[in-house]
Parts: C-alpha cells; sequence; structure tokens
C-alpha cells in the first residue's frame, strides 16, 4: 500500500519525482491550450481576469522540466472555495500555500503516490497582479542568448540537484531575479 503525499518526508517525493529535463517539445503549447479549456471550466470565465502559460515549457527552444505551468489571475472577491472544489473535481491536487498571501494558490496534475503519472500541470492562481513570472518568460523569449544561458544554468544545477527540487530552483534564483530585472527595465525603456 502506498503512502498519501502528506505522508511522506521530503526525502521519498524528491526519490519519487526528480528534477526531469526535456529537450523543447512543441506538444507543450497544445498541452497549455488543452488544459486551459479545463481550467477555465473549474474557475468560471466570468472569475478569471487572464490566464498565461509560463515557466520554460512556454519558451521555444528552452530545455524544461516537461510540466506546464499556467498562471490564473483571478478577481478580487472569486469565491475560492468554490474555484478548490472544482479543481480538484477536475482531478487537480490542491497544495496550500501559508507562506504566501491569499489567494497564491498552487493546484498540481499528473502526480500521484507512485510517481508521475500523464503529462504534469502546475497551476498558480493569483489576484490580477504584475507578476515577474511574465516578464521573465517574454524577456526569454525575445533574447535567445539569456534563454540559452539559462539552459546551461538548468543542466548544471540538475546534475547538482537531481533529488532536491527546491535546491535545484533555489539555484536558478538569482539568473531569474537579473533577468527579470533586465525585462522590467527594457519595458520602461520601451512601453507597449
Amino acid at each position: 500500500m502506498s503512502k498519501n503525499f502528506n505522508e511522506m518526508t521530503y526525502e521519498e517525493l524528491s526519490q519519487l519525482f526528480p528534477v526531469i529535463l526535456s529537450e523543447y517539445n512543441p506538444v507543450w503549447k497544445k498541452r497549455y491550450l488543452k488544459e486551459k479549456v479545463v481550467v477555465e471550466q473549474a474557475i468560471g470565465s466570468h472569475d478569471i481576469v487572464r490566464m498565461n502559460h509560463i515557466g520554460s515549457t512556454a519558451v521555444p527552444g528552452l530545455i524544461a522540466k516537461p510540466t506546464i505551468d499556467i498562471l490564473v489571475e483571478i478577481k478580487d472577491g472569486t469565491d475560492t472555495a468554490r474555484l478548490i472544489s472544482n479543481m480538484q473535481l477536475k482531478k487537480y491536487i490542491y497544495l496550500e500555500q501559508p507562506e504566501k498571501p491569499p489567494p497564491h494558490m498552487m493546484f498540481i496534475k499528473g502526480y500521484t503516490p507512485k510517481g508521475f503519472k500523464g503529462p504534469a500541470f502546475h497551476v498558480h492562481i493569483r489576484y490580477s497582479g504584475d507578476w515577474d513570472e511574465l516578464y521573465f518568460r517574454d524577456y526569454l523569449i525575445a533574447h535567445p542568448e539569456a534563454s540559452a544561458e539559462y539552459g546551461r544554468l538548468k543542466l548544471e544545477q540538475k546534475q547538482k540537484f537531481e533529488y532536491d527540487r527546491d535546491g535545484y530552483t533555489d539555484a536558478k534564483t538569482d539568473f531569474i531575479k537579473r533577468i527579470t530585472g533586465l525585462a522590467r527595465a527594457e519595458v520602461r525603456k520601451h512601453p507597449i
């Protein structure tokens, strides 16, 4: 009998879900578009301000963990209890984010107590705002040299942190902050 996620140690989870990197795959965009419909049905389009494909799978040509990250910005006053229930009905696992202010909700799909099953998705729910992830994604798309540098960094860090997802993420933080700063400066210099 396998344990539930909440019964597993960080080490057990790290062995079950190691850092896996894949060459860019155009199917990732198709998976996002298909899952976007599922998420819209769960949340209700009337409560969504905007939805974006974020993360490395949204950057053509970039090596990535084959997990589709989706940022959903919701309206103030959205019934979050209903939202959580509806996402769970769509087979999403709700991960509370107690260290972050509401809604900062996180949902995952494709994870089982026996490992990955099917495509993996991370849905990040937040109130409408000015989110770094969008600047970072757009900068990498517009600057292939920065995207290539990020790909090399990811490969280096995977060698060190294959079974430590938090360590892998933390090791990329300085690069992400630097690129996000460049992206914000570029937007200020050349507003849309």
